[in-house]
């Protein structure tokens, strides 16, 4: 085993000395699932007012709909009990805020070497790139259109949501 994990697996232990969310079955009590940014700032259930096991979480760099969040979905929706999506990028995104070739420096510079190979699939226009987002999940053939999908903006900041698709 490799050192340096101890702090975290003695944070599990007192988790898991309480732990109540066994005997779930893994389908979305709310009907919801949503895509959204990793950033540690975001909350996803506290921040619709839900609790473990209401819904279905996809997070990745700029909370993009990517071909794994489709997957994610489209079983979701038809093996998990979604009837709601939520796709929701983020203010003062990290993804939104450096060109490509500038992440690929800092990266480099961060990592000792080229990272020029790297992709890393930054946002120029978050609320175009929203509306493209939405527009995929509504009209994949394998998401009906019974499932609700809505495109949002979530402020880091202020801890609101506003709609927009």
């Amino acid at each position: 085993m490799q050192d340096g994990f101890e702090d975290l697996l003695k944070a599990n232990q007192s988790f898991a000395d309480s732990f109540s969310l066994n005997g779930f079955d893994g389908v979305a009590k709310a009907g919801v699932a949503m895509v959204t940014c990793m950033d540690s700032r975001i909350v996803p259930l506290g921040m619709l007012g839900l609790v473990p096991g209401d819904a279905k979480i996809f997070r990745n760099p700029g909370g993009r709909v990517d071909n794994s969040a489709l997957e994610a979905l489209v079983l979701g929706v038809h093996l998990l009990g979604v009837r709601r999506i939520l796709v929701i990028p983020h203010t003062r995104c990290a993804m939104a805020s450096a060109s490509e070739k500038e992440l690929r420096v800092t990266v480099g510079e961060s990592a000792g070497q080229d990272a020029s190979w790297q992709s890393f699939h930054v946002i120029s226009d978050q609320l175009d790139a929203l509306a493209q987002d939405v527009a995929k999940v509504r009209t994949h053939p394998l998401v009906p259109d019974s499932v609700l999908v809505g495109g949002f903006m979530y402020d880091v900041d202020t801890g609101l949501l506003t709609q927009h698709q």
